[in-house]
C-alpha cells in the first residue's frame, strides 16, 4: 500500500501545484521521486511530529494542500494536540498519513503498534478517517483525499499487501465497497483485514454459507447504510479489524445499528484487545494470536451462523 499512496501522490502532485509533502524524518526509498520532482514541496522536518503538524497546518492556510506522512502512531499520538488545535479546530486541508497501521511494525513493539489510531481520529470533530484494504483501494483514496477539502487521516499498510480486488472499484469516501454477495452473513472489515474476509467467505461457501463481504474503507463519514441493509438482508453482522476493540469498526457498526433500533441482528466483533501486546513476533504471528488469523475469522462467523440458526 506504500507504494500505491506514492504512486497516487505523484498522480495527484502533477494535477494539482498546491499539493506539498511533509515527512518526519521517514520514508526514505519512497519519498525520493516526489522530493527530486518537486524540491519547493517537500520539506523533512526530523524527528519532530508537532512541528510537523503546526508547519503543515501553517502550509494549508496558506492556501496548500499538505500530506503529513510517518510511521504508525508518530504522525498521530505524538502530535494528537496540534492536530486537534492548528488541523481540525481550523479546517486546515491537512492529510495525515499513517503507514503501518496495526500490528504492521510488529516486532518493534508496542511503540510502533497502531492500534488506537481510528478511534482516537474519529474522536475529532472535522477529522475524515479512511483505512483503505488494498493497494488499489489506497491509490483511490489518496486521490479522493487529496480532492477532498479539509482534514483527513489515511491508515496504510506498510508494504506487499496482495491485491484483493480482481477488478476496478467505484471508491467514494463514506460509501462501502461490496466485494461479494451473500444472505446468510455479512462479514465487514476495514483496512487489511479484507483479503482475510475475503477468504473466510470463500471457505464457507464449501459449507454452503453465502457471506456478503463489504469493505469498510472509510469509518468516517460512515456508510451506516450499508450496515442496516446487511442487518436486513442477512441478518448476522462480523466485524473484522486489526485495531482496538474500542473505537474503531466494531464500535461504529454498533452505533449504527443502536441508533437504528436494529437490535434483533446477530452481532460480533473481532478485534485487538484493549491492552498492549503481551508478546513479541511479526504482524502474522500477532493477529493470529489476537484471533484475527483466518482460521480464527471463520471460528467467529461458523459460531455467529449457528447463533442465528438456533
Amino acid at each position: 500500500m506504500r507504494s500505491a499512496f506514492f504512486r497516487a501522490l505523484m498522480v495527484a502532485a502533477e494535477r494539482d501545484p498546491r499539493i506539498n509533502l511533509v515527512v518526519g524524518d521517514i520514508g526514505f526509498g519512497v519519498v525520493e521521486p516526489f522530493a527530486e520532482k518537486y524540491p519547493k514541496r517537500f520539506l523533512n522536518v526530523g524527528v519532530a511530529e508537532q512541528n510537523m503538524t503546526g508547519i503543515s497546518a501553517g502550509l494549508a492556510m496558506s492556501g496548500k494542500i499538505v500530506f503529513t506522512y510517518s510511521i504508525a502512531n508518530f504522525p498521530t499520538l505524538r502530535c494528537l494536540e496540534q492536530i486537534r488545535n492548528d488541523v481540525c479546530y481550523h479546517h486546515a486541508n491537512v492529510k495525515i498519513v499513517a503507514v503501518g497501521g496495526g500490528y504492521a511494525y510488529g516486532a518493534l513493539g508496542a511503540t510502533h503498534h497502531a492500534t488506537e489510531d481510528l478511534a482516537i481520529m474519529r474522536a475529532l470533530p472535522a477529522m475524515t478517517v479512511v483505512a483503505p484494504a488494498d493497494p488499489q483501494e489506497a491509490e483511490k483514496a489518496t486521490l479522493a483525499a487529496a480532492q477532498y477539502s479539509g482534514p483527513c487521516y489515511l491508515r496504510i499498510g506498510r508494504a506487499g499487501e496482495p491485491k484483493v480486488h480482481q477488478s476496478d472499484i467505484h471508491f467514494e469516501i463514506g460509501r462501502a465497497i461490496q466485494v461479494r454477495d451473500g444472505d446468510d452473513l455479512t462479514i465487514m472489515s476495514t483496512g487489511g483485514m479484507l483479503q482475510t474476509a475475503v477468504q473466510a467467505a470463500e471457505n464457507l461457501a464449501t459449507q454452503g454459507f453465502k457471506a456478503r463481504v463489504l469493505s469498510m474503507h472509510s469509518l468516517k463519514p460512515f456508510d451506516s447504510q450499508a450496515v442496516l441493509s446487511a442487518a436486513r438482508d442477512t441478518g448476522a453482522i462480523l466485524t473484522v479489524e486489526e485495531h482496538s476493540m474500542i473505537g474503531g469498526l466494531g464500535s461504529a457498526v454498533a452505533e449504527a445499528l443502536a441508533d437504528a433500533g436494529e437490535a434483533a441482528v446477530a452481532f460480533k466483533r473481532l478485534g485487538v484487545p484493549s491492552e498492549f501486546a503481551p508478546l513479541m513476533g511479526n504482524q502474522e504471528y500477532l493477529k493470529e494470536k489476537a484471533g484475527l488469523s483466518l482460521s480464527g475469522v471463520l471460528q467467529a462467523a461458523t459460531s455467529l451462523l449457528a447463533t442465528v440458526k438456533r
